[in-house]
């Protein structure tokens, strides 16, 4: 079994309740993510994330293919983190931490992806060619996005880590 992980940082400039109350919104979920992934949420996302939650979406992992996904918010600790994982997906695994804590003018984001692809060498095939490279460029977008709505952080130059363990 190979399982991934995907590991970032980002500082804003920015409290932690702000942040906090535009993370916790699922609904904030289609502004931070391309608009070629034809991100949709279908139900789930009219309140604020709690443990429980299950959220639907549909994604065009490409321009040919829709996916239905569905995660749960599983733990929630009010303006400090949450976990959400797949319940059902393109994914074998998925299981996402986000984490925000206060630092000097702002604070900073991280967040923890492991995931697993299905269907065994040929996934890890996918992985190498195309799923590590768009979950990149999906990152790098959200990172790029929320500059874009909350201003920069001084000299924040962390980048993505991506690992297979």
């Amino acid at each position: 079994m190979k399982l991934y992980r995907l590991h970032t940082f980002q500082k804003l400039p920015i409290s932690r309740e702000k942040a906090w109350d535009f993370l916790s919104d699922p609904s904030n979920l289609k502004e931070i993510t391309p608009e070629h992934m034809g991100f949709t949420i279908l139900s789930g996302a009219d309140r604020k994330m709690y443990p429980g939650q299950i959220i639907q979406y549909i994604v065009k992992p490409f321009p040919w293919m829709s996916v239905k996904w569905v995660t749960e918010i599983t733990h929630v600790e009010e303006g400090v983190y949450f976990v959400d994982e797949q319940r059902f997906g393109p994914y074998s695994l998925w299981h996402h931490k986000h984490f925000i804590k206060e630092v000097e003018g702002g604070v900073e984001m991280e967040d923890i992806v492991d995931y697993k692809l299905p269907f065994g060498i040929l996934g890890r095939i996918m992985h190498a060619l195309v799923v590590k490279k768009q979950l990149q460029q999906i990152f790098a977008f959200r990172k790029d996005k929320l500059v874009q709505l909350f201003g920069p952080y001084g000299s924040d130059t962390r980048v993505l880590e991506m690992k297979a363990t």
